[in-house]
């Protein structure tokens, strides 16, 4: 059976360019039904449920005589929650689309679209095929990249799905004990071999491999190390992918290095609303994704998979050793490591991580837990987006706070959302305890500060989001940072704690903005001291550093800075 898409409009002659439109493009592929009655359509809608449809997309007028689009798509929403909704506008002034501006914002819809009044329509397809390449994507149609073959709870096995998630490579996940598991495990893996296995789209099988060779495995490294850089960035969110798209755009040999994969905290995200120019939101991954392939347009190298142990200084250079033993040499360096999610300490909770524990939003796992009843502890934007993405394949999400309420952390739209969505708890005032379960995560105790009183919450996954921790231990102590390990920069640091020339020069004043204690040395994003901690600005970070990597490589030239 193919995925269906339903168009509904009371108003013959408009649906009729509708359902047009939709034959052209998609019939080959979906299964499409129109109708003029939102009664029918529902009708249909509990058929196609009890046969076990998937409905892709459900297109609705905004205005109809027997209910409006809004109604309909509650109601259908009960009948097939994970089809995405599509409004249908007539064009108007921006003004009369308030409601539909506030319905969008409350996830009472999905998407906005102006109806195809000619044929072809090339904005309304182009909306119509966004939200099927998401839907695509989320479900992980066609055909995978590779296929992990493992235990669905285990710790290696989460590490791996998560990894090439983030990293935008394609994948299946097949459970070892599962007839298809038995089967691919005798047909395609390497004698006496340990769990996971990865198979590669052309056969090629590695059992367990390490991050770095499943990296090399799939190609997701592009770098030509040879020589001096002119820039070298260390990590690869959006900080560090800004600054190698202006970087290599204004041509510098630059290279950008992660110790995982492309999106640091941001990758996790199931969706960024609040990000200029994506009005209907962007997952962290694809927004990343799209800023690796700009970075690389301009010519930026890319290693990932390899941890930075070492900074030194040699000369006017710096020299980068990472963990294998090899170095890339440059003129600057771009700290962009971000943050990493800040540890829980709770007893036997190491034990359970990817065993129904998790560090972040858990985008890998979310449809895993159809029907499950899952745990979201942190009261950010990254826990708020995390609750609304898991909420929609999980019977029940319960956040975990330690204040009051959810506002003065957390945005706006996601606190709407987040009040609206029905199978969300928020329990405040609360602390995670204990954990219990043997092979996997079985529940939790919850202490009500204010009561003093703790229950026990059954629960099949955790997921924590409480705060950062910068990734600089590895770091020279020539880098100054603040007590929590945070890189000072910039007018954050006093004369008496940078290192080399202070004086104003030809070039500006010293030290630059984002520069460090150390002269050729910036840092940007999460990982530096004062930073917002917002996508937006992390990528204003990157290429304000980069103007400034301009002006300290003119210093350079001119022996300013020799």
């Amino acid at each position: 059976m193919k995925p269906v898409m339903m168009a509904v409009d009371d108003n013959p002659a408009d649906l009729e360019v509708v359902a047009s439109e939709l034959a052209k493009r998609y019939a080959a592929d979906y299964d499409l039904f129109s109708h003029t009655s939102a009664a029918d359509a529902l009708n249909q809608l509990v058929e196609l449920r009890d046969a076990g449809a998937n409905v892709f997309v459900l297109l609705a007028a905004r205005e109809m005589n027997e209910m409006s689009g809004l109604e309909y798509f509650r109601r259908s929403r009960e009948l097939h929650p994970h089809a995405r909704r599509i409004l249908l506008l007539r064009r108007t002034v921006r003004s009369a689309t308030r409601p539909v501006l506030e319905a969008y914002s409350l996830d009472a819809v999905d998407r906005f679209v102006i109806k195809p009044t000619g044929s072809p329509d090339e904005g309304f397809h182009r909306l119509i095929t966004e939200v099927l390449e998401s839907l695509q994507s989320q479900q992980s149609r066609g055909t995978a990249t590779v296929t992990i073959v493992g235990e669905r709870w285990n710790a290696r096995s989460y590490e791996l799905r998560d990894l090439l998630q983030r990293g935008g490579v394609s994948f299946s996940f097949v459970d070892a004990e599962s007839a298809d598991g038995v089967e691919l495990l005798r047909t395609d893996a390497p004698r006496d071999s340990s769990l996971p296995l990865v198979i590669r789209f052309d056969g090629l099988a590695l059992a367990n491999p390490t991050n770095e060779e499943a990296g090399r495995a799939l190609g997701l490294r592009h770098s030509d190390e040879r020589g001096v850089f002119d820039t070298i960035i260390i990590g690869a969110g959006p900080a560090g992918l800004s600054a190698a798209v202006y970087a290599a755009s204004e041509g510098l040999r630059t290279i950008v290095v992660d110790q995982a994969t492309i999106g640091g905290q941001a990758g996790t995200s199931s969706r960024i609303r609040n990000y200029f120019g994506f009005p209907f939101g962007i997952s962290g991954a694809e927004l990343c994704s799209r800023a690796l392939d700009q970075a690389w347009s301009f010519g930026t190298e890319t290693s990932v998979l390899r941890e930075a142990v070492e900074l030194q200084q040699r000369g006017s250079d710096f020299a980068v050793t990472f963990a294998n033993g090899t170095e890339l040499l440059s003129r600057t360096v771009v700290l962009a490591m971000g943050a990493a999610y800040r540890r829980l300490e709770i007893s036997g909770l190491d034990e359970l991580i990817g065993c129904g524990v998790f560090y972040g939003g858990g985008v890998s796992e979310a449809q895993a837990l159809q029907g499950q009843q899952v745990t979201v502890v942190g009261a950010g934007n990254s826990a708020g987006q995390a609750a609304v993405h898991l909420a929609k394949f999980a019977e029940r999400v319960t956040i975990v706070a330690r204040g009051a309420d959810l506002t003065p952390t957390m945005s706006a739209y996601l606190v709407k959302e987040i009040e609206l969505a029905s199978n969300i708890e928020v329990r405040a005032h609360t602390n995670v305890t204990q954990v219990r379960g043997g092979h996997h995560l079985e529940s939790l105790i919850l202490h009500d500060v204010r009561s003093g009183r703790t229950e026990t919450l059954e629960t099949t996954a955790l997921f924590i989001l409480i705060g950062a921790e910068p990734r600089t231990s590895w770091l020279p102590d020539s880098i100054r940072r603040d007590r929590h390990g945070f890189v000072l920069t910039g007018r954050h640091l006093s004369d008496v704690e940078r290192i080399g020339p202070s004086e104003s020069t030809a070039d500006g004043p010293r030290p630059l903005p984002y520069e460090t204690s150390v002269p050729g040395i910036f840092a940007v994003g999460d990982v530096r001291h004062g930073s917002v901690k917002r996508v937006a600005s992390a990528v204003g970070e990157g290429g304000v550093a980069i103007h400034s990597v301009h002006q300290y490589l003119a210093g350079l030239r001119s022996g300013q800075l020799s």
